[in-house]
């Protein structure tokens, strides 16, 4: 069964609701300002854990608002001070979830921003339902308590309903290069003296697009595809320390085996292997 039309048709015109465009520019220079350095950056989008970290933080406050929710309708006065600290818990967990979750929306686009900024005002909205809730707890009022973190995990539900609508509808974050063809069979794809020093080469092995480079001497092939957004690595930027830039979004890879050396990418460049045979580069999937 389906969504509803209803939903679907709420956030698509959440999406094309162009009036969002200044809050949205006005975060995003934020965001990006605080996220600019590669060790921020590199934290909070996940380049150390091999995939997004946002996902994975999500189920920490969601656990622990949802937890202390069963509690209150189950378990009665004598899970009070468990709820209580349950819903705690999941406050502490929130602010480091928005961060990566900032992180990650800062390098979208368009409609998909704009659903993202929904997405963070409900969230939002829910972590300060769920302060007051703590609040009123603390101070002796379990049903005003109770009532808010019912509220609030509604308001949270509608915004986990965004949240996945932007991963696997719209594909943010999920690699781009996860489904493309590879071989270990060896492929002519150029004349070695065509493929000058520090030059990025654009090459296909069937329909996978590569980039082929020749650095100090060494060639070295990479998906062309980044696998944070789809970006052509074969349009960006070739630094001497031996990475690619993508022209998109900044993720930085080593040539020699494919890894993030700076974010947002969390997953690395599918790397080829190369070889010269009587003056033809092959080559074939690592």
């Amino acid at each position: 069964m389906q969504a509803p039309k209803i939903v679907n048709d709420l956030v698509e015109r959440i999406g094309k609701a162009k009036e969002l465009d200044g809050i949205v520019e006005k975060v995003s220079g934020w965001v990006a300002a605080v996220t600019k350095a590669a060790p921020v950056k590199n934290a909070l989008s996940g380049s150390w854990l091999g995939h997004q970290l946002h996902p994975v933080l999500t189920d920490l406050p969601i656990g622990a608002w949802g937890a202390a929710t069963a509690l209150d309708l189950l378990g009665g006065e004598d899970s009070a001070e468990a709820s209580r600290k349950l819903v705690g818990l999941g406050l502490v967990a929130s602010a480091p979830t928005a961060l990566a979750g900032a992180a990650d929306w800062s390098d979208t686009y368009g409609p998909d921003k704009r659903v993202g900024l929904v997405h963070a005002a409900t969230n939002g909205t829910a972590s300060v339902l769920q302060a007051a809730s703590w609040l009123a707890r603390r101070r002796g009022h379990r049903g005003v308590g109770v009532a808010l973190s019912l509220v609030a995990v509604s308001v949270t539900l509608a915004s986990a309903y965004l949240g996945g609508h932007l991963s696997y509808v719209k594909g943010i974050g999920v690699n781009h290069t996860a489904f493309q063809k590879t071989t270990r069979k060896w492929n002519d794809v150029a004349a070695d003296d065509e493929i000058r020093e520090g030059e990025l080469n654009r090459v296909t092995v069937g329909d996978t697009p590569l980039l082929l480079v020749r650095q100090r001497g060494e060639l070295h092939a990479l998906s062309a595809t980044c696998t944070h957004a789809g970006g052509p690595l074969d349009e960006g930027k070739l630094d001497p320390s031996g990475c690619v830039t993508c022209p998109w979004h900044g993720s930085r890879f080593r040539l020699d085996d494919g890894s993030v050396d700076r974010g947002p990418a969390s997953v690395p460049q599918p790397r080829w292997e190369v070889r010269v045979d009587d003056g033809r580069v092959l080559v074939r999937a690592a």
